[in-house]
């Protein structure tokens, strides 16, 4: 039995969400305000910093940054002063493979995702940061370059919610290899999926050495421990085989629950050793909170 396969349940109860392009757009650009932005700023620092300025020494300055030149010059200390040079390239990979589109609490595991892809697009566009977009199944389905600006955003949202998905997956490999032809310079790479099939270790490992790399673990809490529903019919979202299973049993479910904990353990472990970040999401809950967490730790992690 894989623990992995979807569930038909009916009565399901799910929280609201936009389901429109237009109100993801909206919830999303709202949320990303404040605390959101700052952290997401905070936790993904700019290349290096750059020279902007020279002004006359104060008590409290580092003498190491004093300019001697301009000092000796003008007969007073003056300093230089650098900011950082932040701009930084954003790019999202998303899964649209169809087992991303089971769910069975507050939405499906791709709305869950494209959540998360949108507010951190808006988050890049108030740091004035580059974003681009590709979507894959079994292939790459789509790409959007780079750019910055509110309507380039506005049109990767709607790119994430409505392309159609295909018809299996295992497409991340095609999708990291593409993007090493087309994505010129270092960036931010959000690789956003529940991460079903087969992880391509060695083109995700060299992405990493080149990129700053997150992946988005999104799941669902029936793919973690099966309710007990009585008979439930177990379906295989990739190749649509089916099983009828007893949730009743409580050796089934204890299986279902220990299977489950293994894939997980497995696929973290997987991303780990190709050298990427682990962010996990779960569909029962918005992707906000979790995202402001993982910028937090991941600031204290730098600091430290």
């Amino acid at each position: 039995m894989n623990s992995a396969s979807a569930h038909r349940q009916s009565g399901n109860s799910r929280e609201s969400v936009p389901q429109t392009v237009r109100g993801l757009q909206i919830r999303a650009s709202r949320l990303t305000t404040g605390i959101f932005a700052g952290e997401y700023l905070s936790a993904f620092r700019g290349r290096g910093i750059e020279f902007e300025e020279v002004r006359e020494y104060q008590p409290g300055d580092d003498i190491r940054t004093i300019d001697w030149n301009v000092t000796a010059r003008l007969d007073r200390p003056y300093v230089k002063r650098f900011v950082e040079e932040r701009e930084l390239t954003l790019m999202i990979l998303l899964d649209r493979s169809p087992s991303m589109q089971f769910g069975t609490r507050r939405t499906t595991k791709l709305q869950t995702g494209v959540e998360a892809a949108s507010l951190l697009a808006f988050a890049a566009l108030r740091s004035n940061d580059k974003i681009g977009l590709m979507t894959y199944t079994d292939r790459v389905e789509t790409f959007l370059p780079v750019a910055k600006g509110k309507r380039h955003v506005m049109r990767m949202v709607h790119q994430a919610l409505s392309t159609p998905c295909g018809g299996g997956g295992a497409g991340l490999e095609a999708a990291l290899l593409q993007l090493g032809t087309v994505l010129k310079g270092r960036a931010l790479l959000f690789v956003v999926s529940d991460f079903h099939d087969p992880i391509p270790l060695l083109p995700l490992a060299q992405a990493a050495l080149r990129h700053d790399v997150v992946a988005v673990a999104v799941s669902d809490p029936a793919e973690e421990e099966l309710p007990a529903a009585g008979l439930i019919n177990l379906v295989d979202p990739e190749t649509g085989s089916e099983c009828l299973v007893d949730s009743a049993d409580d050796a089934l479910r204890d299986r279902y629950r220990r299977l489950a904990a293994g894939r997980h353990g497995q696929i973290r472990q997987q991303l780990a050793a190709a050298g990427a970040e682990i962010l996990t999401l779960n569909t029962s809950i918005a992707p906000l909170h979790p995202l402001i967490r993982f910028f937090r730790n991941r600031s204290r992690q730098r600091r430290g």
